[in-house]
């Protein structure tokens, strides 16, 4: 019990750090003559940036694995992107300590989701009619991305062909299908389906992953170890060094991602065309 009161005050105060910090983030941006831009919004301001950084809610229906994107440019000095280091850390040391409660104290999440967001004012205004808000931990702790160096443009695009992939033995996919109802008639399919593949064949469950917005940065000097552009997810406005306050050049990407796939199909592709068990995403490789 002494554990988790100290993981849990622990986290409190990693909370209010964040809080503050982001806070103070804001301050700076409202006094920064910094140009910035924004895809769904003609007018990125100190409001908006605010918004976005302190969007901490689950949605009525969100996937609990989905994080909500807010699209953007800012054009930093050293002085705001002195602010954004700080945030950063601060979302660092709340992840760290999030991380301990998961492996010492799970049963903490709940209270965490109920109880953090009500700590602070301007957190608990999102919440007026709305009843009880879960907080959405992982848009607490992701990173505000920021360029390494100056650059001489962007290319944004909407990437939807995403997936992860997790290799499977066919005693994996057994053991998954039977924790389903075993009775059902499309699961007695499957399973005989899966009885006639070799003990010693891999398998693979796919997992489609959410569109997400993907920027292409180029420097305009290379980088000290050569590189002259990096590729990089957009969940959170993008901060980029910016002496003078402007911003590069950019392109004006579809504010929605495109329905169905925008990427030629790869022809070293392994995984066959057809799903082999439905119910679990799981195909076979190509033979």
């Amino acid at each position: 019990m002494d554990v988790q009161y100290r993981l849990l005050a622990e986290l409190e105060a990693a909370f209010d750090r964040l809080v503050e910090r982001i806070d103070a983030l804001l301050e700076v941006y409202e006094a920064s003559p910094g140009q910035a831009w924004a895809l769904e919004s003609p007018r990125p301001d100190a409001e908006w940036l605010r918004r976005a950084l302190l969007d901490f809610w689950y949605q009525d229906g969100q996937d609990g694995r989905v994080t909500r994107s807010y699209v953007g440019l800012i054009a930093a000095n050293e002085r705001l992107l002195g602010t954004v280091a700080e945030v950063n850390t601060a979302k660092s040391h709340f992840s760290t300590i999030l991380a301990q409660i998961r492996q010492q104290a799970a049963s903490l999440i709940p209270e965490i989701k109920a109880v953090l967001p009500f700590r602070h004012p301007v957190l608990h205004d999102h919440l007026r009619g709305q009843g009880l808000a879960r907080l959405h931990l992982k848009q607490c702790w992701r990173h505000l991305p920021v360029a390494d160096a100056p650059l001489s443009r962007v290319r944004l695009a909407w990437y939807t062909s995403g997936r992860s992939i997790k290799r499977l033995t066919t005693h994996d996919a057994e053991r998954m299908l039977l924790a389903l109802d075993s009775d059902a008639p499309h699961v007695r399919i499957q399973l005989k389906r899966l009885g006639g593949v070799p003990d010693g064949e891999a398998l693979a469950q796919v997992q489609r992953q959410a569109p997400v917005m993907r920027a292409n940065l180029f420097f305009r000097e290379p980088l000290a170890d050569g590189r002259s552009r990096r590729a990089m997810n957009l969940p959170l406005p993008l901060f980029i060094p910016a002496c003078d306050g402007r911003l590069p050049d950019h392109n004006q990407p579809l504010p929605r991602p495109p329905q169905g796939r925008t990427r030629a199909k790869r022809s070293d592709e392994r995984l066959e065309e057809e799903v082999f068990l439905p119910s679990l995403r799981i195909f076979r490789y190509r033979g």
